[in-house]
């Protein structure tokens, strides 16, 4: 059995979540990978996946199995690399997750350039408002707002951006500035849901406020116009009202109430070694974002 191989079609498996997929993606055949994966789980001792008719999973024994495959084959990679142009040229296939709004407003033109730099690269950009487990849907990288809480990723810091609360200049006029986030009790605040608390923070201490209005959306676009509309207060991270800002549509308020800056990192699974193409991604988006302040 050739376990790098095995290894690869065992990652590609729980990656496509399909033998058909994954066999497709290897350019094999359906048998050869149930054949590799069967010889893989008989030299392993343990089942990697749960397997019906309609569906495959992976076992606890194949989550554990899948970071230290990956940690393997990322080595290998990194080996290969070395004795071949892709140490000095990138090449490639990269996955890259990020944010909706923040992706297309400032990490996909940073990829386009990326790319544009290094055209052996090939890149798939998948934007979600949702926690991407990297690990679990074979994703390389991401861009994350938050602290990272999961201990079999690595972060490195790009910038911060704040949370701000906005409201147009017309509705400040017409029901006056708050001085005081308890003075949004009054207000009419355009609300998104599902979506957190509003929350400030005063002499160290963090608190909430129960804020509530007669518009809510699902989406933040529609809710960042309105409040440019005059309908009432919005809180969003700076990035995404920072364009309504430049343009004195909307204005940001109780900036003294504001919660501590959110880090925004990029973000990849632990391996000891990180292939060429990875690495030289991380290295462009820290220096494209080197100073991040929104």
């Amino acid at each position: 059995m050739d376990r790098l191989k095995a290894m690869q079609t065992f990652v590609q498996i729980a990656d496509q979540g399909s033998l058909t997929k994954a066999a497709d993606a290897l350019e094999s055949s359906l048998p050869a990978v149930v054949r590799s994966l069967a010889a893989l789980e008989a030299h392993l001792g343990v089942r990697l996946f749960h397997r019906t008719t309609r569906r495959i999973s992976l076992t606890e024994e194949g989550r554990q199995y899948l970071q230290s495959a990956r940690e393997v084959l990322a080595a290998a990679d990194a080996a290969d690399s070395a004795l071949t142009r892709e140490a000095a040229e990138p090449a490639g296939q990269l996955t890259v997750t990020a944010p909706v709004l923040f992706g297309h407003m400032y990490v996909a033109p940073a990829i386009v350039r990326f790319l544009q730099r290094h055209d052996k690269m090939r890149c798939s950009v998948l934007l979600h408002d949702r926690t991407v487990n990297l690990l679990e849907e074979g994703i390389d990288v991401g861009i994350r707002i938050s602290p990272l809480e999961d201990s079999s990723l690595v972060a490195q810091q790009l910038g911060t951006i704040r949370r701000v609360a906005v409201a147009s200049p017309d509705y400040l006029r017409a029901h006056g500035t708050p001085r005081h986030p308890r003075d949004l009790l009054q207000a009419n605040c355009v609300r998104i849901h599902p979506g957190p608390p509003v929350h400030f923070r005063e002499n160290g201490r963090d608190f909430a406020v129960a804020a509530r209005g007669n518009l809510e959306f699902n989406h933040i676009a529609p809710a960042v116009e309105a409040c440019a509309a005059g309908m009432g207060f919005g809180f969003f991270f700076s990035y995404q009202v920072l364009p309504l800002v430049q343009a004195g549509r909307l204005r940001i308020v109780l900036e003294d109430f504001e919660l501590a800056p959110r880090p925004v990192s990029v973000i990849y699974p632990h391996a000891r070694l990180l292939p060429a193409r990875t690495r030289a991604f991380i290295d462009w988006m820290k220096n494209e974002f080197h100073g991040l302040r929104l």
